[in-house]
């Protein structure tokens, strides 16, 4: 059973979403890099690295549909950032766009009584939950940190410890 055209045109709408916010993190990562912050670069490059899996899983529920992926083009993200509590704070603000996406999307799916898509759109609402939560703690850690060096320093090696890749 095909999507409707509406939730097609959705969910190739979210496909471009998500290649964006791969860039937007990417674009993040270099900032990091040329601030000498190689941990948080690293965190960036495995959050861009997983909004591509993000597009790809859509990508292929659309094939698995029987339908056609059609993709957009993705906007230039920004490529000029402040401190890395003002970074963390857009890329929650961020994810709380995405947040909003899908949950637009899954009442579009409840609406349309489209239960396939219903059940890979949990997926997604589930994932955002744990997106928010991260970027917040991030952020929370950011504050107690302030402005000490020293801080900013450990924060970067752990947040360069996160498993990937």
């Amino acid at each position: 059973m095909q999507l409707s055209k509406s939730m097609l045109k959705a969910l190739n709408e979210q496909v471009t979403h998500e290649f964006y916010a791969a860039h937007l993190y990417l674009s993040m990562s270099a900032h990091f890099e040329s601030s000498n912050l190689p941990g948080f670069a690293r965190w960036m490059q495995l959050q861009s690295k997983e909004e591509n899996g993000h597009a790809m899983k859509i990508y292929k529920y659309i094939h698995e549909r029987n339908d056609r992926v059609t993709l957009d083009a993705i906007d230039k993200p920004p490529t000029e950032f402040k401190k890395p509590l003002d970074v963390m704070k857009q890329a929650l603000e961020h994810e709380k766009k995405v947040s909003g996406l899908i949950n637009n999307l899954y009442e579009m799916a409840v609406k349309e009584k489209d239960y396939p898509t219903q059940v890979m759109l949990q997926w997604f609402i589930t994932e955002q939950v744990e997106e928010e939560k991260t970027a917040s703690d991030i952020i929370e850690l950011l504050k107690q940190v302030g402005d000490a060096p020293a801080g900013l320093i450990m924060l970067d090696r752990q947040l360069g410890a996160r498993a990937g890749e």
